[in-house]
């Protein structure tokens, strides 16, 4: 879709995020070697920082023909369309975002959040050194709300566990307990799942430890029903959003 068009249907609300991705299935089907992906990735990042700019673009790469004085159309409204880089946990990743001058997303899918500190401070001295303004950082986790912890737990459970089987059969994981599940939604894991004050106390600490403008949480969760999607859904819209922006607020104003 062009991007012109995303921002019109969306009323200007629209957001892109670019990454590698963790899926590399597809690559060969478009006719992508994945041991160029390096190269590959670099090139459309590059072009995608030019088309951004809604002028005419001249560029050149290695994976596709050059552009000389081109324009992309429609245009946006804004002049410019909102784009962040997504990255899982590689630095050279991070350095990339940094040298088209894109705001970063964390990817944040096992483990403790805070590892990511290290991340988030290459991210801070690059920006620097390329020369930009401070640029905001987000995390992406998944996550499901429900009325209390132990509901939330239990009604995800089956579901993500099918999910993560189904797609380590393909990758070679071994499969998941409900003590690993347990330990992932616990305050040192990236699975946020639980009350609506659990999930809010959680998301603060990350943002508050890794310096965050943005949090997005991942609501689907392989075959968990619509319904209870939507009451998660329900649930972090009407609670969690307004506990953690009182809680950032009231935290703003202590150290002010």
């Amino acid at each position: 879709m062009r991007l012109g068009s995303l921002a019109a249907l969306s009323g200007g609300r629209a957001v892109t995020i670019v990454g590698r991705g963790a899926f590399t299935e597809a690559a060969p089907l478009c006719g992508y070697n994945l041991d160029d992906c390096n190269v590959l990735f670099e090139d459309k990042l590059q072009l995608f920082a030019e088309l951004l700019k809604e002028g005419p673009v001249t560029w050149s790469g290695t994976t596709r023909p050059p552009l000389t004085g081109q324009h992309a159309y429609p245009t946006t409204e804004s002049g410019s369309l909102r784009a962040w880089v997504g990255v899982g946990g590689s630095p050279e990743s991070v350095v990339r975002a940094a040298r088209y001058g894109f705001p970063l997303v964390l990817a944040i899918i096992g483990g403790a959040p805070r590892r990511f500190a290290p991340f988030v401070e290459l991210y801070h001295r690059a920006i620097a050194e390329f020369g930009y303004s401070e640029r905001p950082l987000a995390v992406h986790s998944p996550g499901y709300v429900a009325d209390s912890d132990e509901l939330a737990r239990d009604e995800l459970w089956p579901h993500y566990q099918a999910f993560h089987s189904r797609i380590g059969r393909e990758r070679g994981w071994p499969p998941m307990t409900r003590a690993q599940f347990d330990a992932s939604t616990g305050p040192e894991g990236a699975l946020f799942a639980g009350s609506p004050e659990t999930v809010a106390a959680k998301i603060v600490d990350v943002v508050t430890t890794l310096g965050l403008a943005r949090f997005d949480m991942k609501y689907s969760n392989g075959t968990l029903p619509h319904s209870k999607m939507m009451r998660s859904i329900e649930l972090y819209g009407t609670k969690v959003v307004p506990l953690v922006r009182k809680s950032l607020e009231a935290g703003a104003g202590a150290t002010s």
